[in-house]
C-alpha cells in the first residue's frame, strides 16, 4: 500500500457519496486520518449516527441536484459508494446511473483531486469456471449489469473528475453482513448448486483498497481494479466448513429454487493481481476462513 499517513490526509476535504455498509465505514475511518469529512445519505437514521461522530452530513438523494450547493467546491478526495437500496432495476437506474450523472454535473463546477467509484464484478458475464481479470469483456445481457457498465462508462469518459479509479467489488461480507451464514443458521435450503464458486471480499479489505487508491502516486491514474480475496471458493465448501464450525447439520442445496432477490452470479474466478501489483494492496482476509473465523468470534 502507498502513503497512508495522517500527514498525507490531514486537513483535506473528503466527500463520501452514499453511506451504506462500505461508505459509512470509510467515512468513519476518514476522521481518524485527519480528513474533513462530508457525507451524503438519504437515510435519516444513518445521517444521525454519522453526525454524532463528527461528520458533516447532508441528507439528500444523490440523483438529485439539491446537494450540489451544499458540498465544498474543492475536494481532494471523492468516493461514490452508492448502492441501489432496493427497488429492483429502477433502483439501480436511479442510484447508479442517475446518481453518477448528477455527480458529473456537480463536478463541472468543482475541483476534484481523486475520484473513486465502487462498482461490481457483476459487470462480467463470463461463466463455466473461467478466470477473469480487468481486461475481460463486459458485454452482458443482464439488465442490472448493463446499468453498472453504463455508469462505469460515464466515469471513464469524464474530463471533470480529476484522476479516477473504478473498484469492482466482489461479494461483500463482514461484521453485520453475512448472508450465507444467516441462511445456514436458519436451517434453510441453499439456492443453486454447491459447486458454484463464490468470489468474496471482506469489508475491511475493500476499505483498504479504497485508501490505497486515494493514496496512490500522482502518476497512477484512471484505472479499473477488481477487489476480491485470493481464493474463490465453491459454495458447498464454504457452507460445509461453517456448519462444522457451528456444530450444525450439513446444508442441502436446491437447484430448482429461485433466488429471492437477484439471479445467482455466473461461475467464474475473479483475479486481484492488478490491484496487488499497482496499488500494493494485500488482503487481511485472503480467504473465507480467515474472514469468517473473525466474524464467528463476535457472534
Amino acid at each position: 500500500m502507498f502513503t497512508d499517513t495522517h500527514r498525507f490526509f490531514a486537513g483535506k476535504q473528503f466527500l463520501v457519496l452514499g453511506c451504506g455498509y462500505i461508505g459509512s465505514a470509510v467515512a468513519k475511518q476518514a476522521l481518524t486520518k485527519g480528513l474533513v469529512v462530508t457525507a451524503l445519505t438519504r437515510n435519516p437514521a444513518k445521517a444521525a449516527v454519522l453526525g454524532e461522530s463528527g461528520i458533516q452530513v447532508i441528507e439528500a438523494d444523490l440523483a438529485g441536484s439539491d446537494w450540489h450547493a451544499q458540498v465544498p467546491d474543492k475536494v481532494e478526495f471523492v468516493l461514490n459508494c452508492v448502492s441501489s437500496g432496493g427497488g429492483g432495476i429502477d433502483g439501480y437506474r436511479h442510484s447508479y446511473l442517475a446518481g453518477m450523472q448528477s455527480v458529473l454535473a456537480w463536478a463541472q463546477q468543482a475541483r476534484i483531486g481523486t475520484f473513486v467509484y465502487t462498482g461490481s464484478t457483476s459487470v462480467y458475464p463470463q461463466d463455466d469456471g473461467v478466470t477473469v481479470d480487468e481486461t475481460a469483456v463486459t458485454d452482458t445481457v443482464n439488465e442490472r449489469a448493463k446499468l453498472l457498465v453504463e455508469t462505469e462508462n460515464l466515469v471513464r469518459s469524464s474530463t471533470s473528475l480529476g484522476r479516477w479509479f473504478i473498484l469492482r467489488l466482489a461479494g461483500i461480507y463482514g461484521p453485520g453482513r453475512h448472508h450465507v451464514l444467516d441462511q445456514l443458521r436458519a436451517g434453510l435450503p441453499l439456492v443453486g448448486s454447491g459447486a458454484h464458486r463464490l468470489n468474496l471480499a471482506h469489508r475491511d479489505d475493500i476499505c483498504a483498497a479504497i485508501w490505497s487508491a486515494f493514496s496512490a502516486p500522482d502518476q497512477l491514474a484512471n484505472q479499473i481494479f477488481n477487489v476480491v480475496d485470493d481464493a474463490p471458493v465453491p459454495k458447498a465448501e464454504l457452507v460445509n466448513w461453517l456448519a462444522e464450525q457451528l456444530g450444525l447439520p450439513l446444508p442441502r442445496f436446491d437447484v430448482s429454487a429461485q433466488p429471492s432477490r437477484r439471479p445467482v452470479p455466473p461461475d467464474r474466478l475473479v483475479l486481484n493481481t492488478k490491484l496487488k501489483l499497482l496499488l500494493g494492496w494485500q488482503p487481511a482476509f485472503p480467504d473465507f476462513r480467515a474472514g469468517y473465523i473473525d466474524l464467528l468470534k463476535s457472534l
